[in-house]
């Protein structure tokens, strides 16, 4: 095996761990399995996470961190309705990426439930993304602040409903009809801006 030494290195175990996490579920990623999938040593795999947990929780950070890049980069312009709904599409399993995507969200989020360490980097990542979107139901003329919060909260729990649904079930729900349920939980939200 060709050993890495790098930070490039690091960031190849990270992709090696989604990989495994994405093809083979979460409860296979040991430091063995990723070291194989990356094509490096265990201890280069132990180099850079010296833990089975460091390594999960930079693997969930990666994920996040594209997710986020990709709902930054949503060209933002007087629509915000439309503004709205595209951010939200980047978060729905609307092609393989996002399915796989999901799917690494949906196994990590189910271990947050037991570890402490993913539990809080779970808190954090949801409430900068209700954050998010309660200013952009600001930004849309709701007036009631708390009214803002309510919808943000629900809105992120259909988008994460749905992927929950696509990926565990082996569904491939149509695009169309994802972003319709979207589309209407939004309309209805922003109907009454009081």
């Amino acid at each position: 095996m060709a050993e890495k030494s790098t930070p490039a290195a690091a960031a190849s175990i990270v992709d090696a761990t989604l990989r495994v996490v994405t093809d083979r579920g979460l409860d296979r990623v040991t430091v063995r399995e990723v070291a194989a999938e990356a094509s490096v040593a265990i201890g280069t795999v132990q180099h850079w996470f010296r833990t089975k947990d460091d390594l999960i929780v930079a693997a969930f950070t990666a994920v996040v961190t594209g997710i986020r890049e990709r709902v930054d980069a949503v060209e933002l312009g007087d629509d915000v309705r439309g503004d709205l709904i595209g951010a939200l599409t980047q978060l729905l399993p609307l092609d393989d990426r996002r399915r796989d995507e999901a799917r690494v969200q949906l196994a990590f989020a189910a271990r947050a439930a037991v570890s402490p360490t993913l539990a809080d980097l779970q808190r954090e990542v949801l409430g900068e993304v209700r954050a998010s979107l309660t200013q952009a139901f600001v930004r849309a003329g709701v007036t009631d602040r708390q009214r803002c919060a309510d919808a943000a909260a629900s809105v992120l729990a259909l988008v994460d409903g749905l992927a929950m649904h696509a990926v565990s079930s082996g569904d491939r729900p149509r695009a169309v009809d994802q972003l319709r349920m979207v589309t209407l939980v939004v309309d209805g939200l922003l109907a009454d801006r009081g």
